[in-house]
């Protein structure tokens, strides 16, 4: 018999022993607090109405009788509406038929798995919550369900408390999807179909980025999101909300690199009155205010390892409770996005970021390129920053300047160490200063190095400006800086940072290559970071 075949078959005793191994699990991957206690059973945390229960319709499918009974004697108590099978293979023909709100299926299971059931339901009905049921759970098989779309995973053996809370939870997210479909309807009655957030950009690396973000958006799998600073993270975290079936809830971003870690802990939790100095009533957190809607923890890895723990109890079992607080305050039914500029990995190694908490949130990854990878982009960013800026600053009357060829092709040149932040930024400062109905020239171009200086457009003999002006062998010296200068970086541009590709295109040997980078101030952690062919 699978481990907890000894549900009960009566109703009662399912609900004090789902599994014969009086053991009652309260989270999805044993936080090792012990459980709930069995007097907090019947307690439905969501306070999900019996009228919303009622209209649900739950399908569990287990080859193991007594479980799959003990479990729908749980919930029909509960008011759900439940039907079981106890095969694969008819489950997948049931699902085809029929459309369900909630499906627990166990994962392993002959000869049609639980794996296949959930493609076979997501692929009829993108929309329903699946939620495996595994006697054996791994990082791995986890990892893979929730890639493949199941909603949430539970280990057996479970508690009926666990099982209530997780298909609480879950019956909160049926209720958030209907409202904001309905309001998606009424708003494409008023106003049309159109995309909420725009996305720029034809580079291959960053529309894959864009395609990934749009296929995992109307899912509630955990995204993290990994770049350079400036490459627009936040910007796909809005657009996956946006897109999502949550999308009439709050996006509620935090920064956890720009709090300190008590300040951190408060924002984020809540407080009770008392807990601290200053704390003169109580303060729900932003995962409270987030409910039903999405979090994006934005540069996550500088979140300390506490934080990371407190995180975790609250991503398995949706349980908040507040800094000062003896209870549990919340439960909670939150979609989470997280965002770094580090590699995840190397943070594991290096102890600053839990595996576990990685494994959770980092369900899709999704890698933004940086700019210099993508120059083909630039011109189509800078148009519509300075069309944005423009209506922005000046007035509706005063007719637009247009950025010459010369402008964008300087623009291209450079190596963008601040991304698309900022290019944005030097097109504003351009859009401020440009004269109405004028051609932007290249040298109108607001530039400036790492140490502030300004660095001007190549003049249109190719020369910088008023490098004629300068005695012969000063003159000469610096044209021959500035051509190796220029073309360094784009010659980077073109090998897509690659030194390897780089030494070839140049027909110059590597330490060569990265002589000339380091005496023009490229930083070596950017040449060493470069994938190399």
């Amino acid at each position: 018999m699978k481990q907890g075949a000894g549900l009960a078959l009566h109703a009662s005793a399912a609900i004090r022993h789902l599994t014969g191994s009086g053991h009652a699990m309260a989270s999805t991957a044993g936080t090792g607090d012990g459980g709930m206690d069995s007097t907090e059973t019947a307690r439905d945390p969501l306070s999900i109405s019996p009228e919303v229960k009622a209209s649900l319709n739950l399908l569990i499918v287990d080859d193991d009788r007594t479980l799959r009974e003990g479990c729908a004697s749980v919930l029909q108590i509960d008011g759900y509406s439940v039907t079981t099978l106890g095969r694969g293979d008819e489950a997948i023909d049931l699902v085809k038929r029929r459309r369900f709100d909630i499906i627990l299926v166990d994962l392993y299971m002959t000869p049609v798995s639980g794996m296949e059931i959930l493609k076979a339901t997501l692929a009829a009905h993108k929309d329903t919550i699946v939620i495996v049921m595994t006697g054996n759970p791994s990082v791995n098989t986890s990892i893979e369900a929730l890639r493949a779309g199941a909603w949430d995973y539970l280990p057996k053996p479970f508690s009926a408390t666990h099982l209530q809370v997780l298909v609480g939870r879950a019956s909160h997210a049926v209720m958030v999807a209907r409202e904001t479909r309905d309001l998606k309807t009424q708003l494409l009655r008023q106003s049309g179909n159109s995309d909420k957030i725009t996305l720029l950009g034809v580079a291959p690396a960053f529309r894959a980025a864009v395609d990934l973000a749009r296929k995992v958006a109307s899912t509630d799998a955990s995204v993290m999101i990994m770049g350079e600073s400036g490459t627009g993270k936040e910007v796909i975290a809005q657009f996956i909300h946006a897109h999502s079936r949550r999308a009439s809830r709050q996006l509620v971003p935090i920064n956890c690199a720009a709090l300190p870690e008590g300040l951190l802990e408060s924002e984020l939790f809540g407080h009770r009155k008392g807990a601290f100095t200053g704390a003169d009533r109580d303060k729900p957190g932003l995962l409270e205010i987030a409910n039903g809607g999405t979090l994006f923890l934005d540069e996550l890895t500088e979140m300390s390892l506490p934080l990371q723990a407190k995180l975790l109890r609250v991503i398995q079992d949706g349980v908040v409770r507040r800094v000062g607080s003896e209870k549990e305050d919340a439960v909670v039914d939150v979609r989470f996005i997280s965002a770094t500029n580090r590699v995840p990995q190397e943070c594991v190694a290096k102890g600053t970021l839990r595996e576990d908490l990685l494994y959770r949130l980092r369900v899709v990854p999704i890698n933004l390129p940086p700019l210099r990878r993508r120059p083909e982009d630039i011109a189509l960013l800078a148009n519509h920053f300075f069309s944005v800026f423009w209506e922005r600053h000046r007035g509706p009357n005063e007719a637009a300047p247009k950025l010459s060829e010369e402008a964008i092709e300087f623009l291209r040149t450079r190596p963008w160490r601040g991304n698309v932040r900022e290019l944005q930024n030097v097109i504003e400062q351009l859009a401020v200063l440009a004269e109405p109905g004028h051609v932007v020239r290249a040298e109108d171009v607001p530039m400036y190095d790492e140490g502030g200086a300004h660095v001007e457009a190549p003049a249109s003999n190719g020369l910088p400006a008023g490098m004629l002006a300068e005695p012969f062998h000063l003159a000469k010296e610096k044209l021959i800086a500035h051509f190796e200068k220029e073309y360094l970086a784009q010659l980077v541009t073109r090998a897509g940072s690659n030194m390897s590709k780089a030494a070839r295109l140049a027909s110059i040997d590597r330490t060569t290559l990265y002589r000339l980078m380091e005496k023009h101030g490229f930083r070596r952690e950017e040449m060493a970071g470069a994938a190399e062919e």
